[in-house]
């Protein structure tokens, strides 16, 4: 029996967004995990704190996936941990339950991998898990804007799908076609106007958010 794949989104999903979900169903299609596994953050160490509570983020995401090829799960790891969430510790706390032999892949966006060398113990990362890079509209993997430490530990590290499957940490693959650009910011405030956001939010996301008054100024 091979030891499973596990595919892992982690975010605020605040709220959860066609992007998200764009990016979850590109790499599920990619590699045909054994599970997704998704991951809201709790408190994120470079981003401002989150206006929404972690009992309706988890909601969102649980409708917003519940009919999907593959198991879903959602983890809620990070909210339940004390202080700031470091996608490093993150990694530590799955490897401790899911084994050193399960072939962990881990999304990050471009926009995340040009700042990675920013990351808490950063290098440690591909000790325990394999790296999917997504590159967005408006964001080109280029070496010249890359640290030249990442640009050296990702150069070395490609692989195709099947060799990442098979392998339990260490290695990137990078999708350069996704074409979902989807602002957090942007829903929030559209929402807070009761501007429209067709196409970007679930309906049942959408629906929960306006049943329980989220991003509202009243």
């Amino acid at each position: 029996m091979n030891p499973p794949c596990i595919l892992l989104l982690g975010g605020s999903f605040d709220p959860v967004h066609a992007g998200h979900i764009g990016l979850a169903h590109y790499f599920c299609t990619l590699l045909h995990p054994d599970e997704l596994r998704l991951i809201p953050a709790g408190q994120p160490w470079q981003k401002p704190g989150l206006k929404t509570a972690a009992e309706h983020r988890i909601a969102m995401l649980k409708l917003a996936f519940q009919q999907w090829p593959v198991t879903v799960q959602v983890d809620s790891l990070e909210i339940q941990r004390e202080g700031p969430s470091y996608t490093v510790e993150t990694l530590r706390e799955l490897r401790r339950t899911l084994g050193d032999q399960a072939s962990l892949l881990w999304i990050i966006g471009a926009d995340q991998l040009n700042n990675l060398h920013t990351w808490y113990e950063w290098r440690e990362l591909f000790a325990l898990t394999n790296l999917c890079i997504a590159a967005r509209p408006g964001y080109v993997i280029d070496q010249a804007a890359l640290n030249s430490e990442v640009v050296h530990e990702i150069s070395r590290r490609i692989a195709n799908p099947s060799q990442l499957k098979q392998t339990a940490c260490g290695l990137c693959f990078i999708a350069y076609n996704l074409a979902w650009e989807v602002s957090s910011t942007a829903l929030r405030e559209s929402l807070r106007q009761g501007e429209s956001v067709k196409g970007l939010l679930p309906t049942p996301v959408l629906d929960y958010a306006q049943q329980h008054h989220l991003y509202q100024t009243t």
